[in-house]
């Protein structure tokens, strides 16, 4: 493949769940750069639907990226399937595209079912994403207090000062 049409791991990964039917929204930093930030970020963070058809399609995405559990021991017995990742909420997963975390909650907003109220919808090769909406990112932000959260809120509001001087929604 031509080095110009190579796909990104963070687009190879959003197509192979699209194409399990699993319902999900970009957040963290893909969201962020979405957005318009200058943040270089390398994993993938997604807020996924908790719904049984949802998970049953993330376990054979997870199976297919050969996802394995980030930072736990490697002889920790996990098995990728529906059931076990209705039982957890958030994990954190290596995998063959790079680290991908899946959130099922977010503080302080919630789930997919309230992050999608506000979420936009971009076209990124073939498939159209949700993306976390600018708001609700920048609430995150700020709700998480980390250093590297800090620095992505200066971008964030920033973006946001511009598009409401510009009446862009």
């Amino acid at each position: 493949m031509d080095a110009d049409t190579a796909k990104t791991p963070f687009e190879n990964i959003a197509e192979l769940l699209a194409s399990h039917r699993v319902e999900f929204i970009v957040i963290g930093g893909q969201a962020e750069t979405v957005h318009g930030s200058a943040r270089v970020t390398f994993d993938t963070d997604l807020c996924y639907r908790r719904t049984a058809s949802s998970l049953a399609g993330l376990a054979e995405a997870l199976k297919e990226l050969r996802a394995t559990l980030r930072g736990a021991p490697a002889d920790l017995p996990f098995r990728i399937d529906a059931e076990s990742l209705a039982l957890g909420c958030n994990f954190t997963f290596q995998t063959t595209e790079g680290d991908l975390d899946l959130l099922g909650y977010i503080e302080p907003i919630g789930g997919f079912e309230e992050l999608e109220s506000h979420a936009e919808t971009i076209r990124i090769g073939d498939i159209d994403l949700k993306i976390i909406g600018l708001e609700d990112l920048i609430r995150i932000k700020e709700h998480l207090g980390r250093p590297k959260d800090r620095d992505s809120l200066l971008h964030l509001q920033a973006i946001k000062r511009l598009r409401d001087s510009q009446g862009i929604e």
